[in-house]
């Protein structure tokens, strides 16, 4: 077979198309692709921004570019950095957002916008946006994560005597106080928080003069781009920089963790607010009414809350399923400007709204031990206190008790009401033999006050160790909080260090 042959299908030439496209994105692209991508915009607008002064005045730098190039594209950046997303001249028709800009640049300036291009892909300068975009938003989050801790560990510290009856598995389980049961949420928010830095250390590094795969024979050194963006540090390799997507998973995974915590506690408010329950009733303006009945207030806020953990779930999910591709592959990346930003968008304002929640909530002390007075939470401790004074193994004592509380339920006597001779009844049954508990005082032993102030022990019930507790909290809550601050007013810094460069090269060329 001829070469002709061999580029012959059906009578026709086979002509392979090389290079770029040529004429304009067919619309089902435009509304399928490039459409979603300039939606996503307003998340990469400054960083583009950014991004692009910091890699113009890189090249003057190294004297690549010609200084009254640099000068006026610098002001054309400059007077865009003011042009909020929704007002720049983002159109899918042109393709991404990268796209709209370099028409843009190219309409006002003509080639002298080519310079953008040198020793840079389109997909760096959206790799550094999305850094920059990122990490604001998880100093925000820290900030709001830590808010929400401390509205509730206030909270916890007001009502460290408020007594409750704990539950698992929606069962009454121990007397505890709602305190204690508010600062377990406490923690976790905590541990999210100090991961979110943990990322935030990721997201600050740059990506900056990796080029496509293998870095730029332009630019020998990529410090002084990571420095004027005011990142920690650059990405080591070039190829990872540009493709790796783990420390995405590991935000999204983190905020899902962080709304799971807040769900947790938004499920449990909606059951302790019901009317069977009526342990907790939420203020008006977290609340939403019935248009149809008018005895209801529905706890709407909760509801959000739930209904926004799902949602991070999904796009944590979605986002792995997309990453799962072989490397170097846009898919990656494509719906992480979208995806992780809204995410994070999310998440900051559900942290806000369950402070809001936490900060109003009305407690009910009456109708919690009314219901610890009416069941048998004691039932534990009075195991442990038949092991020690009779010196019997564990189990027999559960037993013994277990049983001696179905016969004072069926009696309708109260846990607090289980007496001495109740037990060496149960005890006789099982064992054989009387405990000779008939004229023994149980009252202290079954009271659910002094059953709390027996957790004395580190992360107890009892209100002196609630109270060690929300202190090391508020240490911890304190640190937090400042070193999301601390971290701002250094990418505050940095930004501003250079817009003032960039006008000064702009204004004073000598």
């Amino acid at each position: 077979m001829t070469s002709t042959d061999q580029n012959t299908t059906n009578g026709t030439a086979w002509d392979r198309q090389g290079g770029p496209p040529r004429g304009g994105p067919a619309p089902e692209l435009i509304e399928s692709g490039f459409a979603l991508e300039n939606a996503d915009a307003s998340f990469l607008h400054r960083g583009l921004n950014l991004a692009d002064i910091a890699h113009v005045l890189d090249l003057g730098r190294r004297a690549i570019v010609p200084p009254e190039a640099q000068r006026e594209l610098l002001a054309l950046l400059l007077e865009v950095t003011d042009v909020p997303a929704e007002e720049f001249p983002y159109d899918p028709s042109h393709g991404e957002p990268y796209n709209s800009r370099e028409h843009y640049f190219v309409s006002r300036i003509g080639d002298v916008a080519g310079w953008l291009h040198a020793g840079r892909p389109r997909r760096e300068a959206a790799r550094v946006a999305l850094r920059l975009h990122l990490r604001r938003q998880l100093t925000e989050l820290v900030a709001e994560s830590v808010r929400f801790a401390e509205q509730t560990v206030d909270r916890a510290e007001e009502h460290a005597h408020t007594l409750l009856p704990d539950q698992t598995y929606l069962q009454q389980a121990q007397p505890s106080t709602f305190g204690h049961y508010l600062l377990s949420f406490v923690y976790s928010a905590v541990r999210d928080a100090r991961r979110l830095l943990d990322e935030l250390d990721w997201v600050d590094t740059s990506p900056g003069g990796a080029g496509c795969v293998n870095g730029t024979r332009l630019l020998e050194d990529r410090e002084p781009i990571a420095a004027a963006l005011g990142f920690d540090g650059v990405i080591p390799h070039t190829r990872d920089a540009m493709w790796q997507v783990d420390g995405l998973i590991h935000i999204l995974a983190t905020a899902a963790s962080l709304l799971s915590n807040l769900s947790k506690l938004a499920e449990d408010l909606e059951i302790f607010s019901s009317s069977e329950f009526d342990f907790v009733d939420l203020a008006d303006a977290f609340t939403r009414s019935s248009i149809l009945m008018p005895n209801k207030r529905n706890p709407y806020s909760l509801a959000i809350v739930r209904g926004a953990s799902g949602v991070l779930i999904g796009r944590l999910t979605g986002f792995l399923a997309v990453t799962k591709s072989p490397s170097a592959r846009s898919d990656n990346l494509i719906f992480a400007y979208g995806e992780v930003p809204r995410a994070l968008e999310l998440s900051t304002r559900i942290a806000r709204l369950m402070a809001g929640v936490v900060r109003t909530l009305r407690v009910n002390p009456v109708r919690m031990r009314e219901e610890l007075d009416r069941g048998y939470t004691q039932a534990t401790d009075l195991a442990e206190y038949l092991v020690g004074l009779r010196g019997v193994d564990y189990r027999t004592a559960y037993v013994v008790v277990g049983n001696t509380v179905r016969a004072a339920a069926r009696a309708g006597i109260p846990g607090a009401g289980i007496t001495g001779r109740m037990i060496d009844e149960a005890a006789l049954a099982h064992t054989g033999s009387s405990w000779g508990l008939a004229e023994e005082d149980l009252s202290s032993v079954l009271d659910p006050w002094q059953i709390v102030e027996s957790r004395q022990a580190q992360g107890g019930a009892a209100p002196a160790a609630l109270a060690r507790m929300v202190a090391d909290l508020r240490t911890d809550l304190g640190d937090l909080a400042s070193e999301a601050s601390r971290r701002n007013a250094t990418f505050d810094q940095a930004e501003q260090s250079l817009l003032s460069l960039a006008r000064h090269t702009v204004t004073d060329p000598a």
